[in-house]
């Protein structure tokens, strides 16, 4: 009975604090107690309730939160110019949204990532919080390594002609270059914006000159070339902007998963692989099978390029799946790309410092292939003709001896001449 009775007052005592650390508000629903140091109000604490998800939430991505703050700081100065928003509401209301945008208060923005309604929960999240601190605050480039080291090219992997480790990792190179010169091009269609259109993009219940004004300001608060949709109709049901931004991030995936996977190939072995080329060592690779270390940077970069494939399937459904003048699925939208930016900035440095890095050429398998193998045949068309390189290829084969090796024993050419022909420059196209 003591116990029951200890229990009991312990419960008490537990209900009358936790009824002195909260603070009651309502919306059309009913009342609601709400934390009493929490600066989000009763409809951000309703989607706590209602979209328990993932666990991820707005605060995972502080740009976001940032980006929504930026919007509200807009479209705040918009209300002003257009007499709806009086200047001391502002002054508030800025110094509200710049302490967001610095980084403050990001541990306010909970709600999960994942949301019906379409994002209107996040959007009254930020709302809140910023009328709460806004309350509280009025006192109420690339190198070409290895240019000199021969190896052999190969397609559809087979021997094919010579080049230079160099000129193979600068396509690497270039190729990503062309990805990031992408992404900054489709960055355009990001900077559309239907705010003051409404509803359904139509414009009722704004003020004259709302819209143009939020869009001037947004362009002087984040310095992107922020702009006016000419249509606010098709911008408010169109999700285009997304879609073509969100292919961009996975064309950058295919081609870092495509390089990644020439990594894992081109340094596979020791023995019994390419083994043209050494990764870092980071790790042992296998409990049963004592000095096997595997390729884990590329395997990683190529899991983290599949999420981003399939991210932006996941933007692809939910842009045409809106329906008539408005998409409820823009949220689902923002996590995908989202996400996708985020696994690309935390990985390429990554990458970078413990892979790419620390890569080192195994000059002697590149000499044994060169020396063995048949793609060599075609630097020497000019000089045998295509006849007699012919007759050396099908030899080769038949015997598993090199080219080179064949042209010593039938003293084809002198050493002068095998160098000469050898010359990385003259081999591969770089005089």
């Amino acid at each position: 009975m003591y116990k029951k009775i200890q229990y009991i007052l312990l419960c008490g005592l537990c209900i009358t604090s936790l009824q002195a650390q909260t603070r009651t508000e309502k919306d059309l629903l009913g009342d609601k107690q709400i934390p009493a140091n929490a600066y989000y109000g009763v409809q951000t604490a309703r989607a706590l309730e209602n979209f328990q998800i993932s666990g991820m939430t707005t605060q995972f991505y502080p740009d976001y939160v940032r980006a929504f703050a930026m919007v509200k700081l807009a479209a705040a100065r918009a209300n002003a110019d257009v007499g709806r928003l009086k200047k001391d509401r502002l002054g508030a209301i800025e110094k509200a949204c710049q302490a967001v945008i610095d980084g403050k208060y990001h541990d306010q923005f909970l709600v999960d990532l994942y949301q019906g309604g379409a994002g209107t929960s996040a959007n009254m999240n930020v709302n809140e919080v910023l009328a709460n601190i806004a309350l509280e605050m009025s006192g109420h480039k690339k190198g070409d390594e290895f240019k000199d080291v021969l190896k052999m090219g190969r397609t559809e992997g087979q021997d094919a002609v010579p080049m230079t480790v160099g000129q193979e990792f600068h396509a690497f190179g270039n190729q990503l270059d062309a990805e990031v010169n992408t992404l900054r091009k489709v960055e355009v269609f990001l900077c559309e914006q239907n705010m003051g259109a409404t509803a359904i993009g139509t414009g009722i219940t704004a003020s004259p000159g709302y819209a143009e004004k939020v869009a001037t300001h947004l362009a002087k608060i984040t310095g992107k070339p922020i702009v006016m949709s000419k249509d606010l109709i098709a911008a408010t049901t169109s999700q285009q902007g997304f879609v073509l931004y969100s292919s961009a991030l996975k064309s950058m995936a295919v081609a870092v998963s495509k390089i990644s996977s020439d990594l894992i190939i081109l340094t596979s072995g020791p023995r019994t692989g390419i083994f043209e080329i050494n990764l870092p060592a980071l790790q042992p690779g296998s409990s049963i099978m004592p000095g096997k270390v595997n390729p884990v940077m590329p395997e990683l970069m190529n899991q983290l390029c599949f999420k981003v494939m399939g991210n932006d399937l996941t933007v692809t459904l939910a842009a045409h799946s809106g329906l008539l003048q408005l998409n409820a699925y823009e949220p689902i939208e923002a996590i995908a790309m989202m996400e996708s930016q985020g696994l690309f900035f935390k990985s390429f440095p990554l990458f970078r410092k413990n892979c790419i890095d620390g890569i080192t050429v195994n000059k002697d398998i590149l000499n044994h292939y060169m020396e063995r193998s048949v793609g060599i045949v075609t630097a020497l068309n000019p000089v045998l003709g295509y006849e007699k390189t012919t007759e050396l290829a099908k030899e080769a084969l038949a015997t598993n001896k090199g080219i080179l090796e064949l042209i010593r024993e039938k003293k084809l050419l002198t050493e002068d001449q095998i160098k000469k022909l050898l010359d990385p420059a003259s081999l591969t196209g770089q005089k």
